[in-house]
């Protein structure tokens, strides 16, 4: 029989994926591995009394089906595993056999392990796989991260936060008018009321993380580290030169956040159109969901992991690299109201001042990239990574209704020829002239002229860096 016709006989139960095993009057020794290997990843079915021959299936029944049932619950219920385990089980009658069935689910004390950690296993497809190093590691950290996050530390105190990071921080949440009440408190109140400082003014690995001075959040958090980078090209190995930004080393999470959403908004579009009373506005969508990728990765990011985080602009995509796995899957996340953050308290602080979904809507806010560019949004996860990366149209995608010219509709090629040559003349005039400077001078958004420049490679060249560097012609 099929898979199909096996489970319509299997009939009243959600199967999100499934292992059979013959196991006539015993248990079979490998089905302790695909144990470890649905508790460690979304869950499963484990079927006894079931043959596989490739893609067809064959009842093959168990018997004594008590004393399996007790010896496989009880296992579960020993020490065998490192963690005592549950499972729900069902019994079948096919044809006169007896099929078990005993569903397994996620567990939130990962890793599950038989003997020692090296027999972790995961679910990759059809299969279990002993982990790799990095994700019996990734395993360890999801299971401590958000609880570690929330500890306060004894010998720190509000002397070790950036003055000028939670001053930045407090004028956001002042100007989004969001808990008044906070308004004219101390920074030592402050701190307490959002709890990332205790009654002691200890601060919480949370807080020094968000907030601290760089000799201390890098003391207790040694590889607080993130990267982000503009890559001239669709690979690192190819883009010549290798990068043209990437971001220093920052003391704390929030001033990365600052300078990389500030630099995010040179890369998207953000087109301006009339409002009701005749004025001119942004639309920034795009720069949105882009943003709610960052801070979904700021919040969901494994501080105290070895990987780090970053953000990768190449030319015909953005990648979000987070260290870390998403909380669950994204099919199970679009279109619901679901938050689960790895940190909550780094969630908290980034919700109040509104910069992410309040409620869990964040991957939908993604999404809306492929309905405002066109380009696709996909969705990569392991135990030790996950990834976003949202689709760009290179300057050989562009059309004639996407080189946004005024940022109206009706560029033609004879405009987008002006414009060239209008932008040569400019750098002709000025050869330190800046790409926001020509933009404003042209009256378009900064990313067509970015787009026109790489264009015109052929004719004009940077020399030196994007501060301090100039414009040459050379054709």
């Amino acid at each position: 029989m099929t898979k199909e016709e096996l489970l319509s006989r299997l009939n009243g139960i959600e199967w999100d994926d499934f292992e059979v095993k013959e196991a006539k009057d015993s248990l079979p020794q490998n089905v302790w591995t695909t144990v470890s290997a649905f508790a460690n990843t979304k869950g499963g079915w484990i079927v006894l009394g079931v043959r596989q021959d490739g893609s067809k299936f064959s009842v093959t029944g168990v018997s004594n089906a008590e004393k399996l049932e007790q010896d496989f619950i009880g296992t579960l219920r020993s020490e065998k595993f490192n963690t005592r385990l549950s499972a729900l089980a069902n019994k079948y009658d096919i044809d006169g056999k007896t099929v078990l069935a005993f569903h397994i689910p996620e567990s939130n004390d990962k890793p599950i392990y038989f003997g020692n950690p090296v027999n972790t296993f995961i679910r990759i497809g059809s299969g279990d796989h002993r982990a790799y190093e990095a994700e019996l590691t990734a395993l360890f950290h999801e299971k401590s991260f958000g609880i570690r996050s929330d500890l306060f530390i004894p010998e720190t105190n509000m002397d070790m936060i950036k003055s000028e990071t939670l001053r930045n921080y407090r004028g956001l949440l002042n100007l989004v008018g969001n808990m008044p009440e906070l308004r004219d408190v101390s920074d030592l109140e402050f701190c307490k009321i959002l709890e990332i400082c205790d009654n002691n003014g200890s601060l919480s690995y949370g807080g020094i993380m968000m907030f601290g001075k760089g000799e201390y959040s890098h003391r207790y958090v040694p590889t607080l580290w993130m990267d982000y980078a503009e890559i001239p090209g669709i690979s690192g190995a190819t883009a010549e030169p290798r990068y043209t930004y990437r971001i220093p080393e920052q003391e704390n999470l929030w001033d990365y956040y600052v300078i990389i959403s500030e630099r995010l908004k040179t890369i998207v579009d953000i087109p301006f159109k009339m409002d009701s009373n005749g004025i001119n506005i942004g639309d920034d969508r795009q720069y949105k969901a882009v943003r709610e990728a960052l801070v979904n990765m700021l919040m969901h990011t494994d501080h105290f992991s070895t990987v780090h985080s970053c953000v990768r602009v190449f030319t015909n995509r953005i990648e979000f690299f987070n260290a870390g796995k998403f909380p669950c899957s994204t099919n199970e996340m679009i279109g619901k109201m679901y938050s689960n953050p790895r940190n909550p308290i780094l969630a908290k602080l980034f919700r109040i001042v509104r910069l992410s979904e309040n409620m869990g809507y964040g991957i939908d806010k993604m999404l809306t990239w492929k309905e405002l560019t066109g380009c696709d949004v996909s969705f990569e996860e392991r135990l030790d990574y996950s990834m976003v990366t949202f689709g760009r149209k290179t300057a050989a995608d562009v059309s004639v209704s996407d080189a946004n010219v005024n940022d109206t509709e009706n560029d033609t090629e004879n405009d987008t020829e002006k414009r060239h040559k209008e932008i040569i003349k400019l750098i002709r005039e000025n050869k330190s002239i800046s790409t926001t400077e020509i933009a404003k001078r042209l009256k378009v958004s900064r990313p067509t002229i970015s787009r026109d420049l790489i264009v015109l490679k052929k004719k004009i060249r940077r020399v030196g860096p994007d501060k301090g560097g100039h414009w040459e012609v050379i054709g």
